[in-house]
């Protein structure tokens, strides 16, 4: 996010609502359309300004969807309330996905939106680009942990991510629906084999990591160090309660990025299992990013 884009929606005192940022995972047309025709109705009724950024779904099969089932899609269309767009518009306009792109344009698009006197802005999306061989698609959970922050805690914006069990792995959705505060629709694929998985924190700017940190998760790890590194928050926590094991890579990435951040303010590391104490007794530099505050 530019610092333009920040001084012009500072944060604000009160937390996002529940709901405001959500995954919604499904796996047949006909939970995507009621999924489809709740979030446009309720947009268009609280006086929102509508998206709907479409990926696999032909733009026209959306709004014919809605109109079948009783949504007036057309009229919305002409007032300019309603929009419905693709990915390579929005997530994807240079042909690749970057997450600083994409939390400037929300915040370009909230303030169209409330300049053309709309209430706030609804958005609701299509992710399934991320299991393609799309440039810059493995920094998508990257973007869905710090959007809680740098988005959802500064803007009138509430966004459905939609998550198509029939055309991503397993895993991949366990771990990118997961990393919502609020999860709408069918439960979440076991994603056992993922191992880490990664959200954020809703009181306060920082992630919560449950599972294993280990090799076999060096991905979920990278995005995490990423988004520490990207926040310009002058005190973020890492809540590490929820870890049965953490390796010693995984602590000094987390320890690079918290060195990498604007501000000089450590790291603030909560939870962290005995693994992690007998990690900085053994690299008692890394201390000089991490601040660990017990158990």
């Amino acid at each position: 996010m530019t610092a333009d884009a920040a001084s012009r929606f500072p944060r604000t005192a009160a937390r996002p609502a529940p709901g405001h940022h959500a995954s919604v995972v499904y796996a047949d047309d006909d939970a995507w359309a009621g999924h489809l025709t709740a979030f446009v109705r309720t947009g268009l009724a609280e006086g929102a300004r509508v998206w709907y950024c479409a990926d696999t779904t032909a733009p026209e099969y959306v709004l014919r969807t809605l109109t079948d089932r009783d949504v007036d899609a057309a009229s919305a269309v002409r007032r300019g309330q309603l929009t419905v767009t693709t990915a390579d518009e929005t997530y994807l306009t240079c042909r690749c996905f970057d997450p600083d792109g994409a939390i400037t344009l929300w915040h370009d698009a909230v303030e169209a939106a409330l300049a053309a006197g709309y209430r706030r802005l609804h958005t609701m999306g299509e992710m399934a680009w991320a299991a393609r061989a799309t440039a810059g698609a493995d920094r998508l959970l990257e973007y869905e942990l710090r959007t809680h922050h740098e988005v959802f805690d500064r803007l009138p914006l509430t966004t459905w991510c939609l998550y198509d069990r029939r055309l991503m792995p397993a895993d991949d959705i366990a771990v990118l629906a997961g990393a919502h505060p609020t999860r709408i629709g069918a439960p979440l694929p076991d994603g056992s084999s993922a191992g880490l998985r990664a959200g954020p924190l809703t009181d306060r700017p920082g992630f919560r990591l449950s599972g294993s940190a280990g090799y076999e998760s060096r991905r979920v790890t990278d995005s995490v160090a990423a988004a520490l590194a990207a926040s310009t928050a002058d005190r973020v926590t890492l809540d590490l309660g929820d870890l049965r094991h953490l390796d010693m890579n995984t602590l000094v990435a987390f320890a690079g990025a918290a060195a990498r951040r604007p501000s000089d303010t450590p790291l603030r590391v909560t939870g962290a299992p005995l693994s992690a104490e007998r990690i900085l007794g053994l690299f008692p530099e890394l201390r000089t990013c991490l601040e660990v505050v017990g158990r």
